[in-house]
């Protein structure tokens, strides 16, 4: 096989890769009822002027299996953190005690449940369409070099088994995120 035809195949792997890994970070953002840090990761915070993660300002942790707690660095960034989450809309009722502030995750009904697994099953089709992007992508390029037809053959069936073993990947990752949606 040619450098070129190894080359498209090296990248496409690579960007197929990288779309399971966007999953996985979306995956971490479903939460599944039992709190965690990563249901508050997306929240940013005004700090001295300009906005900045959550985490920068203060530690998040949990305290048991649906407690949050935020215990900023700064004790005046208390009302800011507070007023982050209310407008990041994660559904969250954060309470300030003065030195930490507590988020009570509240368990999820069937009904959310079920709205949330639909999101990982949009989120799992989202990766999917980006894996077979990939995969047009390297066929074109393919087509398009100059090597013989049987090398190309053989590098659209390489393409074709990338495609495959990642599209197999991101249906494990639904399996596994679903059951962990749905288990009560």
């Amino acid at each position: 096989m040619n450098e070129e035809l190894a080359f498209i195949i090296d990248s496409t792997n690579e960007s197929m890769h990288n779309s399971i890994t966007h999953l996985e970070k979306e995956f971490r953002n479903i939460r599944a009822g039992k709190a965690s840090p990563a249901m508050i990761g997306s929240v940013s915070v005004e700090y001295y002027g300009s906005k900045v993660p959550l985490t920068q300002v203060a530690n998040v942790g949990t305290m048991d299996a649906h407690t949050i707690t935020v215990q900023p660095w700064e004790k005046n960034m208390l009302h800011e953190i507070e007023k982050a989450i209310m407008i990041a809309n994660l559904g969250f009722n954060p309470m300030n005690n003065g030195e930490i502030i507590i988020i009570n995750v509240p368990a999820l009904t069937e009904e959310r449940r079920k709205e949330l697994s639909k999101q990982a099953k949009a989120a799992a089709e989202f990766a999917k369409v980006s894996i077979r992007n990939d995969r047009r992508e390297a066929m074109n390029e393919i087509k398009k070099d100059d090597a013989s037809e049987d090398m190309k053959a053989n590098a659209e069936i390489d393409i074709q088994k990338l495609t495959d073993a990642f599209i197999s990947q991101v249906d494990e990752h639904y399996k596994v995120k679903d059951v962990e949606i749905m288990t009560v």
